[in-house]
């Protein structure tokens, strides 16, 4: 099939690679404009380009989705398919062009947690199961009717990062069944239950700042959510530090901000039980591992 690939980030990658593997012809490749970044704000390419790039395929980058010349830039193409992957939200004017419909792979087991973040939400909401899902683009966002699902474990190691990347693995294969079913005119829809949908919206700042009023468990998974990114963070003397690592202490009975620390390790009082703080960042400072903080600093929790 003729097919336009739309997405940005990491996690769009393996998908577009399992596509081009698998002999599918990937007409155009959509992603986002190129950004300045790092101290010497030089420009870069997202990762979905730079493999596009590398595969000859042509990259359209525009920066408003409504653009009269980008609309007909895709009419021309006349692909039967959109396959988007961590792209922006479409209009309709767009997704509605393909004869075959447009279908996105979502990261969690839809109506929950429709929105930006599905796999943090998933994670700082102390789930053991998350998943995939494709569907048929509709106006409202995340809302459409389900192609194909698959379940994820989340395991109790599992971070933000870990669980991303084999999410992305797992979603190039859902990616592919979906193709397939789509192909062979296959698909058996199915509508989603509003009454059992939930939110995972946009990550904000305020949401990253620990209280430690919470119970241990629920920081604990705030922390695992956020790390590696953005960081779930608390202030030690009017200094943001960053958490990355943390384990529960059902032993150490301490009042919430308390600290309680060695020469190599640091517990912090919640709500309930405590915090073991494994690996930290100091603001201005790189990651470390917790033992090589205390050599120089003393842990303080301004609350």
């Amino acid at each position: 099939m003729k097919i336009i690939f739309m997405g940005t980030p990491d996690f769009a990658f393996p998908s577009l690679q399992a596509i081009i593997e698998r002999k599918h012809t990937v007409e155009v490749v959509v992603t986002a404009p190129d950004k300045e970044r790092g101290r010497g704000q030089k420009l870069t390419y997202t990762p979905v380009k730079e493999f596009a790039l590398q595969k000859n395929i042509t990259v359209l980058q525009p920066e408003n989705l409504r653009d009269e010349n980008f609309i007909n830039q895709l009419k021309e193409i006349n692909a039967e398919v959109f396959v988007i992957v961590a792209f922006r939200i479409l209009p309709k004017e767009v997704f509605t062009l393909p004869k075959k419909g447009t279908f996105n792979l979502h990261g969690s087991l839809l109506p929950k947690y429709r929105g930006a973040a599905p796999i943090q939400w998933a994670i700082i909401n102390g789930e053991t199961e998350t998943g995939l899902t494709t569907f048929f683009l509709q106006e409202k966002v995340d809302t459409g009717n389900i192609i194909l699902q698959e379940k994820v474990e989340i395991i109790n190691d599992d971070n933000f990062g870990s669980l991303h990347d084999k999410m992305s693995l797992l979603g190039a294969s859902v990616v592919l069944k979906t193709l397939e079913l789509i192909e062979q005119n296959k698909v058996e829809m199915k509508m989603q239950d509003n009454l059992f949908a939930t939110p995972a919206p946009k990550i904000t700042k305020q949401i990253c700042q620990v209280d430690w009023n919470e119970p241990a468990e629920k920081i604990h998974n705030l922390v695992r959510g956020l790390s590696p990114y953005p960081g779930a963070f608390f202030f030690n003397n009017g200094k943001q530090i960053k958490i990355y690592k943390t384990s529960i202490n059902k032993e150490i009975k301490l009042i919430a901000g308390e600290i309680l620390q060695t020469k190599t390790e640091a517990v912090i009082g919640c709500g309930s039980n405590s915090l073991n703080i494994i690996e930290i960042q100091p603001e201005g400072r790189k990651r470390m591992m917790i033992e090589e903080f205390l050599r120089g600093y003393t842990l303080i929790v301004d609350l």
